[in-house]
């Protein structure tokens, strides 16, 4: 039996297709029967050739939720019909990173859609230790438990306590994320953008405290929200080069940095202006299910409200034909949504 899904062929080029294999389940593993597929940044990127650790062709897709279709004997309690969302993070269990519970880094890491082929499908093979039980959860939400683990981990790493000041740069769906969480966390929260709509939206939808546009004297805004002391800790969801590299300025004195957005590209910084604050720089990639958890919880708690985060939805038929329209500007996406079936 053949399966129907969506390839990314090279650059710009997405082929829907009905004749790719059945996936074979083996030990340790489930078919789970895709119903959701949320669109990311890396999808957008891989599509546009701006992705970094990827190859053609590939089947894109990694913000998941289904059902599952066959399943063994397995350690966490799943059985068939039970609906998931995936943990996409393919991590070896053996290497220093691993060994050291930080299985988001592993060395030999291979990401569903990105190394390896990803949920643009009807039905994939995945390891059961990496499927989330989420019942009680719609499937759109279940679908993007994903996103919002990489905003929950990047926090988890920066230390972020309650009653601290957090600027979040980037009012992307992974930046929304983190400010939502961190608003759950207790924390005050500043939000910066380029966009005064999507900084509207950070006012709005994820109670951002302050909001300030990157383009007008941000560190003088920045300076007169804090009183001089700058935010303690700064996340940049940009993945951009230049936001980067200026955020080295934003941070409080004994501060911390955290890198969560990616770029193709080097970035620099003035180190007597970074010893002189003492900065802690860190690099956030991708989440444990230990992130997938406690967003799990976060939602069920009714700390983050999905219902206006996702802002288009079509079908799997329709997504060839809106994918070019998603990547513009003035279609003011904030999360895409496909459906397989309800």
């Amino acid at each position: 039996m053949a399966v129907k899904g969506i390839i990314c062929e090279n650059i710009g080029t997405l082929t829907y297709r009905e004749d790719l294999p059945e996936p074979v389940m083996q030990a340790g593993e489930a078919i789970v029967r895709l119903r959701r597929i949320g669109i990311c940044g890396t999808d957008l990127h891989a599509y546009q050739g701006n992705q970094p650790y990827f190859t053609y062709p590939r089947v894109l897709g990694h913000e998941l939720a289904g059902t599952i279709e066959q399943v063994g004997a397995n350690d966490q309690g799943l059985s068939i019909g039970d609906q998931v969302s995936i943990i996409p993070y393919l991590h070896c269990g053996h290497c220093i990173a691993c060994r050291e519970g930080k299985t988001n880094c592993c060395v030999s890491m291979r990401v569903i859609g990105v190394h390896t082929d990803g949920g643009m499908v009807e039905r994939l093979a995945v390891p059961a230790s990496h499927l989330i039980h989420t019942e009680g959860l719609s499937l759109d939400d279940s679908a993007l438990l994903e996103p919002l683990a990489i905003g929950a981990h990047a926090i988890r790493r920066s230390g972020l306590k309650a009653g601290e000041t957090a600027l979040v740069i980037g009012a992307g769906p992974i930046g929304l994320g983190i400010m939502a969480l961190a608003k759950g966390l207790g924390a005050k929260v500043i939000a910066m953008d380029v966009h005064e709509g999507r900084l509207q939206f950070c006012r709005t939808w994820a109670k951002a405290d302050e909001t300030v546009s990157a383009l007008e004297q941000p560190r003088e805004q920045l300076s007169l929200l804090t009183k001089g002391e700058f935010p303690t800790v700064v996340f940049d969801a940009t993945g951009n080069a230049a936001s980067m590299t200026s955020s080295f300025q934003l941070a409080a004195h004994g501060g911390t940095l955290v890198f969560v957005g990616l770029v193709k590209d080097e970035i620099t910084f003035d180190d007597p202006e970074f010893h002189k604050r003492e900065l802690t720089l860190m690099g956030s990639r991708n989440a444990t299910k230990e992130d997938f958890d406690d967003v799990l919880h976060a939602i069920k708690k009714g700390d983050v409200d999905l219902t206006r985060y996702v802002t288009h939805h079509c079908t799997f038929e329709e997504m060839i034909g809106e994918f070019d329209k998603w990547l513009k500007p003035e279609s003011n996406v904030i999360k895409a949504l496909v459906r397989l079936e309800d």
